[in-house]
């Protein structure tokens, strides 16, 4: 049993806590095989009717994978572990979104990767005003996994690209209109609503309860984005995106003109207002910081998921990406510098864009080099 995982079961609901709130609940790989055997035994355990999935601390419900485990696997070339670590934490993802009992997500705080990986597919997905919620892998050299392209590619309009390639940090509002949650719950009617699913009158409702403490967050920044975002992040490449990110910060015309859409041509040259045009400056100078490889993949991961039929297939596509990644030098780079360099500043190769080769993405993303997530 792991040391990072709480359990409890009372009065039919079966509460898990990631327990590590001094690593903001990052999942390691013991904690990974620990939530899955909880989740196998109370599929059919008649005392649970429905699960209550939250992070200890107020700090967040959890950060993602642990990244030191994770710089481990990626700088001693132990890929076969770093493989085993990923399916076992993909098939928990899929485990969660197929449950077969209500799972209550509680995101508060810090939710980011692997955190989305476990609340982001669960059936009732709740936010609160401490909610930063995250796909933040284009940061350091990979790519949004743990069916976080499924997500992103289901997003209104091109806005799961840009807060796929951008690693956009969401709010509670943002959440909730990019369909990364359900609820906005303020934190300090937590409590009272976990009392009331505990003491519900009807088991099969908890959505129902749910939404008795369900409030509005206010307006949400990435929706009043949509008009310039979908005009820019529907560019065919990320050299494309960034070209005409820097149009509509500076109102060009020229590479506005070439995009073919009549509305997006007179948006790009008309900017919405100044804080549009200032953040959208600011999204072109970041990509030009990223692992050019990464935003490619990226780029394409997210796009291609839009066309997939399930989660799982999501995941096997992702899969793929993790198994190539993990023997590149971007990825150990950008790893080392969260873990290790105090500027956080990897050296990227390749250097630019353009020395990306054109079909890398269709050679990961097609061809299956290791054993499955999901055995044929």
């Amino acid at each position: 049993m792991s040391d990072h995982i709480s359990t409890s079961v009372a009065d039919g609901v079966g509460h898990v806590t990631l327990d590590r709130p001094q690593a903001l609940n990052a999942l390691s790989y013991e904690m990974i095989r620990r939530l899955t055997e909880v989740f196998v035994d109370w599929r059919h355990d008649s005392q649970v009717e429905l699960v209550v999935l939250d992070g200890a601390g107020e700090r967040g419900f959890s950060a993602g994978g642990d990244i030191r485990e994770l710089y481990g696997y990626a700088t001693d070339d132990r890929h076969e572990e770093a493989r085993a670590f990923f399916r076992a934490e993909y098939r928990l993802d899929a485990m969660i979104a197929r449950y077969p009992k209500p799972v209550v997500a509680i995101m508060d705080g810090i939710t980011m990767g692997g955190g989305i990986g476990l609340a982001g597919h669960a059936s009732i997905r709740i936010v609160t005003e401490r909610s930063r919620v995250a796909m933040p892998e284009t940061r350091i050299g990979f790519t949004p996994d743990v069916g976080g392209s499924w997500l992103l590619g289901r997003a209104p309009g091109e806005l799961g690209v840009h807060v796929g390639l951008n690693s956009r940090t969401m709010d509670a509002a943002d959440a909730l209109h990019a369909g990364f949650a359900d609820a906005f719950v303020t934190s300090e009617l937590i409590p009272h609503l976990l009392q009331a699913l505990t003491e519900r009158a009807d088991p099969g409702s908890p959505y129902e309860i749910v939404m008795l403490f369900d409030e509005t967050p206010g307006p949400s920044t990435l929706a009043l984005s949509r008009d310039w975002v979908d005009a820019c992040y529907s560019a065919p490449t990320v050299a494309e995106i960034i070209e005409r990110l820097r149009a509509f910060s500076e109102g060009r015309a020229d590479a506005a003109g070439r995009i073919g859409d009549p509305a997006a041509t007179e948006l790009l040259r008309h900017p919405l207002d100044p804080a549009a045009s200032a953040y959208a400056a600011a999204a072109a100078d970041e990509l030009e910081t990223l692992s050019p490889t990464a935003l490619t993949l990226t780029l394409e991961s997210v796009r291609r998921a839009r066309t997939l039929p399930r989660l799982e297939d999501a995941l096997e596509q992702e899969f793929r990406l993790v198994s190539w990644f993990m023997e590149q030098h971007d990825l150990r780079e950008g790893i080392r510098a969260q873990v290790i360099d105090k500027d956080r500043s990897p050296k990227w190769r390749p250097a630019t864009l353009g020395e990306v080769d054109r079909g890398l993405a269709a050679r990961v993303l097609e061809e299956q080099v290791h054993e499955p997530v999901w055995p044929s």
